[in-house]
C-alpha cells in the first residue's frame, strides 16, 4: 500500500519577501560601498548603534523617537527613501508616536530670578529718624541761648535762622525689568549659541571652530545650554525639535521635526539679515 501526500502538506502560505530594515540598510550601505566607520563619521550616529540598527535591535537607540530619527539619518547616508523604512518601522512597532504636548512658550524664563524691587519702607523709615534728629536737635540749640539777650522791643532775642526741614534722600530707582533683548546682549567678536530643551530632551553635540569639542550629551527637558568661540560653532542636533535656538541673541524660527537629526553651523554673522 502506497502512501500519498496529505492534502495538507500541497497548502502554501503567503510570505513576505520584504527586508527586514536593518537588512535593508546593510545591503544599501554595502552596494554603496561604504563601512559602517564610514556611515558613523558622517552621519554622527556612533558605530555600535549602527551594528545594532543593521541586526534589527532598537533598544540601543533609546526610545522609538531617536529609533526613527537614526532610520531616517542612515537611510540617507546609504542612498534609501527614509519614508518606506519609517512606515516599516511604525508598523512593526505599535504605529508612529504620538507627539509630545507642546511646553508653554516662557518656560524657559521661569529658571530667571526676579528683579530686584526697592525698599521704599525702609527709606521712608530712614527719612522719619532724619527729620525727628533735626528738629530735636533745633529745639536743643535754641533752649541753650545767652540769657538777657534782648531786641529793641524788649523781647527775648530770636535765634539764628536755620533750616526747617531735613534734606530728602534721593528716590531709589527701580531695577530695569529683564525683557527679551536682554538676551541680546552678547559679545560682537564671538558667536554665541543658546539652546533650551522646551519638549523633550534631546542628543546635542557642540565643537568650536577647531574641531574641539564643547559638550556632547543630553540635554533634558528644561535645561538650557550656551556655547561660544571665536569664529563658529557646529552643532549636531539629536531630536531637533525639542529645541528652541538663540544665535547671538536673536531667536530663530526654524520648524524641525521631532525626533529628526540637524547639524547646524554659526558664525559672528548670523543670523543673517532680512
Amino acid at each position: 500500500m502506497s502512501i500519498g501526500n496529505s492534502p495538507e502538506d500541497d497548502r502554501t502560505f503567503p510570505a513576505d519577501d520584504r527586508d527586514s530594515i536593518g537588512r535593508a540598510l546593510q545591503q544599501a550601505r554595502i552596494a554603496a560601498g561604504l563601512t559602517v566607520e564610514e556611515v558613523s563619521a558622517s552621519t554622527r550616529v556612533r558605530i555600535p548603534i549602527v551594528h545594532a540598527i543593521e541586526e534589527d535591535d532598537f533598544s540601543r537607540c533609546g526610545g522609538d523617537v531617536y529609533a526613527r530619527g537614526h532610520i531616517r539619518t542612515l537611510a540617507r547616508a546609504v542612498g534609501l527613501d527614509p519614508a518606506d523604512l519609517i512606515e516599516q518601522y511604525d508598523a512593526e512597532h505599535g504605529g508612529r508616536p504620538a507627539p509630545t504636548p507642546a511646553a508653554p512658550l516662557f518656560e524657559a524664563e521661569r529658571i530667571r530670578p526676579e528683579p530686584r524691587r526697592p525698599n521704599w519702607t525702609a527709606a521712608m523709615v530712614a527719612a522719619i529718624v532724619a527729620v525727628v534728629g533735626f528738629v530735636g536737635f533745633t529745639m536743643f540749640n535754641g533752649n541753650d541761648a545767652p540769657k538777657g539777650t534782648t531786641v529793641a522791643d524788649g523781647g527775648p532775642a530770636p535765634a539764628p535762622e536755620k533750616a526747617t526741614s531735613a534734606a530728602k534722600p534721593k528716590p531709589v530707582k527701580p531695577a530695569p525689568k529683564p525683557t527679551e533683548s536682554a538676551i541680546a546682549a552678547v559679545p560682537q567678536d564671538k558667536v554665541t549659541v543658546r539652546l533650551s530643551a522646551i519638549d523633550d530632551k534631546s542628543w546635542i553635540s557642540a565643537k568650536a571652530h577647531d574641531g574641539k569639542l564643547l559638550f556632547d550629551g543630553l540635554l533634558l527637558k528644561g535645561e538650557s545650554k550656551t556655547f561660544q568661540d571665536d569664529e563658529r560653532v557646529d552643532l549636531v542636533l539629536g531630536n531637533a525639535g525639542a529645541i528652541e535656538l538663540y544665535v547671538n541673541g536673536k531667536k530663530l524660527d526654524d520648524k524641525f521635526e521631532s525626533g529628526q537629526v540637524e547639524r547646524l553651523s554659526y558664525t559672528k554673522g548670523d543670523p543673517e539679515a532680512g
